[in-house]
């Protein structure tokens, strides 16, 4: 299996320097705006949920099958 590595965040994020220069200032709003729109990311996992509980009562009504048939053959 490979060797999975870190990311190393510090070289995405500009030095406090370039923040005096114009086009960094520029840049900087551009990503405060991206920050707005991560944090507006709201997935609807209604459809999922509803898979999921659906699994679930057919694993839950199988398993109570097995245990019924498991009586009844037993005798």
């Amino acid at each position: 299996m490979a060797k999975k590595f870190k990311r190393s965040t510090s070289a995405s994020r500009p030095q406090p320097a370039e923040a005096t220069t114009p086009q960094a200032s520029a840049s900087g709003t551009g990503s405060i705006s991206r920050r707005a729109t991560a944090s507006d990311f709201n997935p609807d996992y209604t459809p999922i949920i509803r898979d999921l509980k659906r699994i679930g009562t057919l694993a839950s009504t199988f398993f109570v099958v097995l245990i019924i048939l498991s009586f009844i053959l037993n005798r």
